[in-house]
C-alpha cells in the first residue's frame, strides 16, 4: 500500500502508528538510527495539536512528541509517554528557584522543547520544525501537525472552563466533562500535506485515541471533516473503549458525561458519517451486529496493541480493509 494516513493523538495514536511503520517497513531495511535523513515512507500520521502548550517559555506539543518518540524507538513504554531512561535535575532545580512545577518535564523531554521553540520564534511553522525533528530522530513515515496555527482543547467542567493540561495532567483528569470547546479553530488553516494525505489516501485509519480529546480537535481545523468525508479512501475506525472501559485515558468517563454509551457502540455511533469500518475487540464481538446496522462494516479482533508484535499484528490486519 503506497498511502496511508491515520488520525491520531495520545498513546494509542502513537502505538498504531508504530504498527504500521513496521507494517509497512521493508523486511531487508534496518532500523531507524538517530541523525540519518528519513526515507520516503507511504504512512502519514495527522497529529492533534489541541493539547499543545507554553511552560517556562517553551512550546510543548505532548502528541507530536508522543508519536515521534514511539516511532523513534525512544518512548517509555511502561508510562506509554516521555523518554526512556530520563532523569529530571532541571525539574528540581526548577522548583528550587520557586517555579511550579506540575507538568512533567524531564532533561531529554527538554531538548526537545527548547529546539522546537528556537525555531519557531525563528519564524519556521510548526510543520516543518516537526519534520526537522522527525528527521534527526531517524523517524521515517510523515508526522504532520494538524495545523500550523493556535488550537487550544478547552474543557468545560463543574468548576469552570479549564485548559487542556490543567484538567489533564494538573487535576489528573477527575473533573467531570461537561463540554468541550476548541479555542480557535475557525480561524485555523490546515497544515501544508494533511488535506492531501486525506483526499489521495487509499486508507486511511481513525486511531484507537479518545474521539473528544485527540480527534474531533483535529476535525474542527476547517477543511479537515470535509477532506474526510470526501476522500474515496476506505476509512477505518479503532475503538478505544474495549469491554465498556478504556485502554488508557478519561474516554470512558467522557462519554457517560456527555451522555452517550461508554461501548463499542457508543464510539461507532459517534463516527457514523467518518468511519466506513469499525475495528472492535473481540470482547466486544457482542455487538458486531448493532455497529453493523449504524451501516459500518465490522472487524472483530484483538485490538490491545500491547508491544511491537501486538502494533505490528494490528496494523496487518487493518492493512487488508485498504482498496
Amino acid at each position: 500500500m503506497e498511502r496511508v494516513t491515520l488520525l491520531a493523538g495520545g498513546v494509542g495514536g502513537a502505538r498504531l502508528a508504530h504498527g504500521l511503520d513496521l507494517a509497512l517497513r521493508p523486511s531487508d531495511e534496518p532500523m531507524p538510527i538517530s541523525g540519518n535523513p528519513a526515507p520516503r515512507h507511504p504512512l502519514t500520521v495527522v497529529v492533534n495539536v489541541g493539547d499543545d502548550t507554553e511552560l517556562h517559555g517553551l512550546w510543548i506539543s505532548p502528541d507530536i512528541d508522543t508519536v515521534l518518540y514511539t516511532l523513534a524507538e525512544l518512548n517509555d513504554e511502561e508510562r506509554g509517554w516521555g523518554l526512556r531512561g530520563e532523569t529530571y535535575a532541571t525539574l528540581e532545580q526548577l522548583a528550587r528557584l520557586g517555579e511550579d512545577t506540575w507538568f512533567t518535564l524531564g532533561d531529554l523531554d527538554l531538548a526537545t522543547h527548547i529546539v522546537r521553540t528556537a525555531r519557531l520564534r525563528s519564524g519556521s511553522p510548526l510543520s516543518a520544525v516537526t519534520s526537522q525533528i522527525a528527521e534527526s530522530l531517524g523517524v521515517r513515515p510523515r508526522i504532520l501537525p494538524v495545523t500550523d496555527d493556535s488550537l487550544a482543547t478547552m474543557v468545560d467542567t463543574p468548576s469552570g472552563r479549564l485548559g487542556f493540561q490543567e484538567y489533564f495532567v494538573g487535576h489528573q483528569h477527575s473533573d467531570e466533562v461537561l463540554g468541550l470547546h476548541f479555542e480557535g479553530a475557525e480561524a485555523t488553516r490546515p497544515a501544508p500535506g494533511v488535506v492531501d494525505a486525506l483526499r489521495e489516501a487509499e486508507l486511511v485509519l481513525l486511531a484507537p485515541s479518545n474521539p473528544f480529546l485527540s480527534i474531533d480537535p483535529v476535525l474542527a481545523v476547517p477543511g479537515v471533516r470535509d477532506a474526510l468525508t470526501g476522500t474515496a479512501a476506505r476509512r477505518v475506525a479503532v475503538s478505544p473503549i474495549v469491554g465498556g472501559a478504556a485502554i488508557k485515558g478519561p474516554a470512558a468517563q467522557i462519554l457517560e458525561s456527555l451522555g452517550h454509551e461508554v461501548s463499542a457502540l457508543g464510539v461507532a455511533r459517534l463516527y457514523t458519517e467518518l468511519a466506513d469500518v469499525m475495528c472492535i475487540d473481540e470482547r466486544d464481538a457482542h455487538l458486531s451486529g448493532p455497529i453493523a446496522d449504524l451501516g459500518f462494516e465490522v472487524l472483530v479482533t484483538d485490538t490491545i496493541m500491547g508491544g511491537p508484535d501486538g502494533r505490528e499484528r494490528l496494523a496487518r490486519e487493518l492493512l487488508g480493509l485498504g482498496t
